[in-house]
């Protein structure tokens, strides 16, 4: 996902001014480290259920004040500082954006995203 040319789409759409006062983004990337152990990290193999997701994006997308959420869940195996996950959640006010952001990057994490790490 090209963040610069997604939020140059959104703002090209008639409606956005009328419906946005804060956008969101949450670019998920590859540590070189496991989050349990802290053991260094060779390469991450990355498996979303797209079906799940979109689901969830249609779920949030009717929530109070959100205009728009977009989302790119990358699937393959992918090395320390590769980009994984892309979140875009554009609403009316802080309350509902950052909400809604928070809960659906749970949910997409916690339930449409297998992946398994292959250490050093």
């Amino acid at each position: 996902m090209d963040i610069n040319k997604e939020l140059a789409e959104l703002k090209k759409r008639p409606d956005f001014a009328d419906n946005v006062g804060m956008i969101l983004i949450h670019n998920g990337v590859v540590r070189n480290w496991s989050r349990d152990e802290h053991s260094p990290v060779q390469s991450l193999e990355v498996i979303p259920d797209q079906k799940m997701v979109e689901a969830f994006r249609q779920e949030y997308l009717a929530k109070p004040g959100i205009w728009e959420i977009l989302v790119e869940a990358k699937s393959g195996i992918f090395h320390p500082g590769d980009d994984l996950l892309y979140i875009i959640v554009a609403g009316d006010i802080r309350e509902n954006v950052k909400a809604v952001l928070a809960e659906i990057l749970d949910k997409i994490k916690g339930e449409a995203i297998g992946k398994k790490e292959i250490l050093v």
